[in-house]
């Protein structure tokens, strides 16, 4: 993360504001993917599930969109799902419009279909695609969306990678590596990033990682990163693997981050998991970022996360204070012909 960014967002939050959002643009997806969050009952809190929601199409999802985005000032968009490009030609209206208000986006998608070309030459934009291992298990887990249908599709594209490490993955030596030696010699893939698999409080999932699992996963990072330049985490990120935020009340990431759900009003809490996330095994590698970066101390002394801490108090006050403003009508003034 940039200086610059670190300054724009601490002046959002010193707002009351929320530097990041997050949108499940539609309900709908074509995979069901084996422990996916998003169509977990408990997702939006148990009273209604993702797709029991009344999702928009057409332009009034991008008109509902860019009303939301204008009501909170986002700096940083990320639209999610079920799986964006579903509303391909929703989205492909959206993002410049998205881009000329300043604001940075991100689409994560599993990539089952094409996407605009011109998307490859936009500077704000960041395409990630998820990719759940290597190709044989990947395709089981996330048909349509194969590694040939992926590799089709984003041809001429500039991607990030994105994989979550599951417990069987760690299961054979070598897996990241063999993982990195196929993505990151091609010239689509801009950079690649992990997450490790981030359970539900009661779980009992085949995926979840175990303490040794997930010691193995942080030395294997940490030496794929030297090998592979495409790994885009720093080392203080993966080493926030072994200890992160305990609760969503000390996660700089939830605490910056508005997400909601596919009716643009339902909001997804206390973080984009939603439900009860188990907070001793998260694996968010943004969650992972914002924590390495509160753990850095200004002159070697004060730490990041408690100048944020400050601010986030700061903000409440100032949050609370915008909205008892009663609205102002505004002035009319006459016409002049």
């Amino acid at each position: 993360m940039k200086t610059s960014e670190v300054i724009r967002a601490w002046g959002k939050i010193l707002q009351g504001r929320r530097p990041s959002l997050s949108i499940e643009i539609t309900k709908e997806c074509p995979l069901r993917c084996p422990g996916c969050y998003a169509y977990e009952d408990a997702h939006l809190g148990g009273a209604v599930t993702l797709r029991g929601l009344s999702d928009r199409k057409g332009q009034a999802l991008v008109d509902g969109v860019l009303e939301v985005v204008d009501r909170l000032k986002p700096l940083h968009l990320s639209l999610v799902g079920g799986d964006p490009l579903v509303r391909y030609r929703e989205v492909e209206q959206m993002v410049p419009l998205l881009i000329q208000r300043g604001v940075h986006v991100q689409i994560v998608t599993s990539a089952f279909r094409p996407m605009a070309a011109e998307w490859a030459t936009l500077n704000h934009l960041n395409v990630v695609v998820s990719i759940d291992g290597l190709q044989p298990e990947h395709d089981v887990r996330r048909a349509p969306a194969t590694y040939d249908r992926i590799l089709k599709n984003i041809a001429g594209q500039k991607v990030t990678i994105h994989s979550t490490v599951t417990a069987q993955m760690m299961k054979r030596e070598g897996y990241l590596q063999e993982f990195m030696e196929f993505w990151s010699p091609r010239e689509e893939v801009r950079k690649v990033w992990f997450s490790l698999f981030t359970p539900q409080v009661g779980d009992r999932l085949p995926e979840i990682l175990s303490a040794e699992d997930r010691r193995r996963a942080v030395d294997d990072l940490m030496r794929l990163r030297l090998q592979f330049p495409k790994i885009d985490m720093a080392e203080g990120l993966i080493r926030q693997f072994l200890k992160p935020p305990h609760s969503p009340g000390e996660c700089i990431f939830a605490k910056t981050t508005e997400t909601i759900s596919a009716d643009l009003v339902t909001k997804v809490t206390p973080c984009q998991y939603g439900g009860n996330p188990d907070c001793s095994a998260c694996g968010c590698i943004a969650s992972m970022g914002l924590a390495a970066v509160g753990a850095h101390k200004l002159g070697g002394l004060i730490p990041v996360g408690a100048i944020f801490r400050a601010s986030f108090k700061v903000g409440e006050i100032m949050g609370r204070g915008r909205r008892s403003q009663p609205e102002v009508e505004p002035v009319k003034l006459p016409v002049l012909n």
